[in-house]
Formats: structure tokens, sequence, C-alpha cells
């Protein structure tokens, strides 16, 4: 009975992967308010029914994606937990993960939902934070910088974590690297030395 429950939960989850899969595709071709549950079952070849059993509703699948690409980046980020080296180093290291993970289809769905009224809607009546796990994770390491000496304690650090994720936005990515094309890795190197620049501590002139 045990084997047959998992047997069962292992095909449910490989037919969500699939669905999630096709909504990306779909998001991505038509944006979200064009996107339909219909075409979304017809390109996995399920039953509309059996669509809904997974997802209720297209703003469920959406929610679900966004959910599902925030953990896997938040995966990564975890690992600056067994890291040695600066805080700075560690910042470094977590805006790279972020920077790297805009590339390709990542970033250009985000980029539709930033820009698309319809989400945004649904976004506020969920209250859905997707980022929370993320800002409270620079928070802690700004917060040790600050308290180690190596960042300057007189700035708030909800400015500095603020800014921190303002110059790594899908928005910033689109227009420096497809608009303008920069190679992401000049672009990162070039916002990181401003903004360390900007927090760093101050050290006291000779006197």
């Amino acid at each position: 009975m045990v084997e047959h429950r998992s047997l069962r939960e292992k095909q449910r989850q490989e037919r969500e992967d699939l669905i999630l899969q096709a909504t990306e595709d779909v998001l991505l071709e038509k944006g979200y308010h064009e996107m339909a549950m219909e075409e979304i079952a017809n390109r996995v070849g399920i039953a509309k029914g059996t669509l809904y059993l997974h997802f209720a509703r297209k703003e469920d699948l959406v929610c679900a994606l966004i959910e599902r690409q925030t953990q896997a980046l938040l995966h990564t980020l975890e690992q600056t937990g067994s890291m040695s080296g600066t805080v700075r180093e560690k910042l470094t290291f977590m805006a790279r993960a972020i920077y790297e993970g805009l590339s390709g289809k990542r970033m250009q769905l985000l980029y539709a939902l930033h820009n698309s009224f319809d989400f945004k809607s649904v976004m506020r009546e969920r209250h859905l934070d997707t980022s929370q796990s993320m800002i409270q994770s620079i928070t802690a390491l700004l917060e040790e910088g600050k308290s180690n000496g190596e960042f300057d304690a007189t700035l708030p650090t909800s400015v500095m974590s603020n800014t921190f994720f303002s110059m790594l936005s899908p928005l910033s990515y689109r227009r420096l690297v497809i608009e303008q094309g920069m190679a992401p890795e000049d672009v990162i190197r070039y916002v990181l030395c401003i903004y360390f620049r900007g927090i760093e501590a101050q050290v006291p002139a000779n006197v």
C-alpha cells in the first residue's frame, strides 16, 4: 500500500512538473492575460479537469511557478552558510547567483510578470512576497558586516538591503544586458563596486 501510494505521488509530481513547464512556456509566448488553462492542459496532454485537480485557477499556476523558482534560488543562496570569508565575499556570491538567475527564460518570465497589470493585482490580493526569505538572508549579512566593522554602521540596514535588490532587478538586467549589450559579468562587477564603495566603513583619516 505504501509502495503504491509512493508511485502515485511520484506520478503526480511528474505531471505537476510538466504543467509548470507548460505554464512557463505559455506565459513567455502570450503573457499572463492571454494564458488559458485549456491550452496548458492540451500542451501537457491531459484533460482540463485533471489540470484543475492540481491547480484550481491560473493564478495558482503562476504563484506555484514563482515559488518553485524562488526556492531553487534560495537553495543556492543557502550555500553561503557554509562559506568562509568576509561578509563582502558572501554578498558577492549571493549577488552573482541572483544575477546569473536572471539570464534566459527566468529573466524573460520575471520581466513579463513585472509588467503585467493583471498579475500585479493577484500579488496584492494574495500578499505574495516570494523575496522575503532572500531579504532576511541579506539583512542578516549586512547586520553582521556592520557589527564587525566591514560596513558603515550609521547606514540604515533597510536602505542597504533595498539598494542591493534594486541593482539586481530584472528591469535593470534587461536595460543593461539585453538592450545595451553589456556582458553580465561586467555589469555585476561594476554594480558591486559601486555598492560596496557606498556601504563600506569609513577609515578615519590620520591626524
